[in-house]
Parts: C-alpha cells; structure tokens; sequence
C-alpha cells in the first residue's frame, strides 16, 4: 500500500503539468480511494484474485484495457505479472516504460560488507522516470497536495468536532523490526496526552485494533481509530491531521501524499533507500544510534535484520519522538 501512495503525488504533479493527459490507474479495486485527489484519472481495478488470475487473466486484462486506447505504459510496479501485461502492451505497438528499483544500488547500500552509504534516489523520482522515458516532463517541485478533505459526520461522530491539535500516531509496520516498542511508544503516548491535544491512534488487524483500544483506554484525549473507519473515510481523517507518527510503513506515506507533516520512526531500515514519505526533510526522521548499530540499513524491506541488531530501536529514547511531536505541532 505505501507503494502505492507514493505514486499519487507523482500522478499529481503529471496531472497539472500535463492537463490534456487521459490517465488511467491500475491497481486492485481496495486501493481506489488513494486516488480521488486526481481529477483527469480514471481508476481501473484489477482482479488478480478473479477475473484477472494467472497468464491467461493477465491476457484478459490487457484486451479490457486495450479497448480504451491506451497509447503508453508506465509499469510502476515491475513485477513478473506487470512485466507480462506490458510486453503484451509493447507488442500490440503501445510504448513502455518501467521504473527502475536500482536492485544494484539497494545491494551496495544494504551489506554488510563495503557498505556504500549513501542517499539513494528517492522512489517517487524513480516513478517520475519512468513517465519521463515515456516522454512527458515532469518536475516534482514544488510539490502538489490534494485539499484539505471536509471531515463527514460519519467520522466527527468518532472523532469529535476538531477544537485543538490532532497528533496521528501509527506505531505497526508489516515486520517487527520496524516498529518502536510498544512500551516506549506507550511512554510516548503517555508524554503526549498530557498536551492539550488529541490523539488518533492508526492500525490494523485485530490484534492491533484490541492494543490499540487498550492503549487509548489508558490515557486522556487519546482514541483508537483503527477498525472504525473505511481506507476513504481514514484518509480524509488523516488530511485534517496537524502531525503524523508513523514507522517506515504505509501510514507514513498516506500522511505525506496529503501534504501533512510525518514524523517517522526507523528501525534497520533508512531513509537512504528511497522510502522516505514525499517532501518529508531529513529532520523528520528519526533514526537510531548509528555509531552503536552501524549497520543499518540491514534491509530495504526491514525482513532482514543484522545479527545483534533485534534491538536497535531502543536506542531511540521517547523523550526523542516527544521532543520532534512538540516542535512539528509548533
């Protein structure tokens, strides 16, 4: 999903800067809401558990497709079955292009051995690529946001009129090693709620939703989200957010591609491998004790971690994370 989302300012900035363009989206049908902000695009689902399974699916798919006189491919995904779609594309004449993950790089930057630590290129300028080896110029400065979304009564009636500062907290990712402990994001939660805020607690999944309630059940103004709402109803609530807290995960990037300040918590991944949420600085980053775990990045992902390192993230001390909160809410 954060893959995704990080392609939407992207489509935003080609949208403006080529308002004439006909763009269609493909992508599987629960990710749609990710795209409303984009007004020249049309969303098409791919039902790569249905319809659209297998090769002979994947062939199913281009006929839909190719009935609507698609006269380029941007394949941001470059995978076995976006490869298979776009050759079927570039032999029916169409032009293609594809984004290139710079596999090689990653690998320098991830080993162990003669590491070359540096900051790669980000993935949305990858993105950005792959339309401008379609042809199309495309600069992602000054960055484009869709506005602010109205916060409907479905969500006010969970949420409560907005009367102070609204503090987004996402503290899951898809492996442990990205995430902050649990009992310093508690510490950091518990610093927070003393503030004259609110704070929405973001998840997934239900043992992630019952922790979540638990936690937000032990402080003042704070109150679990997850479960509650739909991906559409999540977004709109996330662009009316004064600062997102989010590990290297999905959150981050639904915060960023709204134009909202995101703090994130790294664990044995980083920033220089190109995931950093959209127009993010550095500073908003925090990482732990590089000198201690130097390391890192261990992964691009985060399933990999250096030996030693199951730990790193308690470097990262909660007064940190509080510290960097206070200063984006002011």
């Amino acid at each position: 999903m954060g893959d995704v989302a990080m392609a939407v300012p992207v489509l935003m900035a080609l949208e403006k800067q080529h308002p004439t363009l006909k763009i269609t989206v493909l992508s599987k049908p629960f990710l749609k809401p990710l795209f409303d902000g984009l007004k020249n695009m049309t969303f098409y689902a791919a039902e790569v558990d249905g319809k659209h399974k297998g090769f002979l699916g994947i062939y199913k798919l281009f006929k839909e497709l190719k009935s609507l006189n698609i006269d380029a491919v941007a394949d941001l995904h470059n995978v076995l079955r976006s490869k298979i779609l776009r050759t079927f594309f570039k032999l029916a004449l169409a032009k293609v292009a594809f984004v290139d993950k710079g596999r090689s790089e990653k690998h320098a930057l991830t080993r162990s051995k003669n590491k070359v630590f540096k900051q790669l290129k980000s993935t949305h300028e990858r993105y950005a690529d792959a339309f401008r080896n379609l042809g199309f110029n495309l600069d992602l400065s000054p960055p484009e946001f869709p506005p602010k979304k109205e916060l409907t009564p479905e969500i006010l009636e969970i949420t409560g009129i907005k009367n102070t500062k609204w503090i987004g907290i996402a503290p899951f990712a898809t492996y442990n090693s990205k995430m902050y402990p649990i009992d310093l994001m508690e510490e950091v939660i518990a610093e927070l709620s003393k503030q004259p805020v609110k704070i929405m607690l973001f998840g997934g999944g239900k043992k992630e939703i019952e922790l979540l309630e638990n936690l937000a059940n032990k402080f003042p103004n704070t109150l679990n989200v997850a479960g509650k709402l739909k991906l559409n109803q999540e977004l709109t609530l996330i662009s009316n957010l004064d600062v997102m807290v989010s590990m290297d995960s999905g959150n981050a990037h639904f915060a960023a591609m709204l134009g909202i300040n995101t703090i994130t918590i790294w664990g044995v991944t980083h920033p220089f491998t190109g995931f950093a949420p959209f127009n993010q600085p550095f500073e908003n980053a925090i990482l732990p004790d590089l000198e201690k775990y130097p390391n890192i990045p261990c992964s691009i992902y985060g399933n990999k971690v250096c030996e030693g390192y199951e730990d790193a993230m308690r470097s990262i001390s909660p007064k940190t994370v509080i510290k960097k909160v206070l200063e984006a809410l002011n």
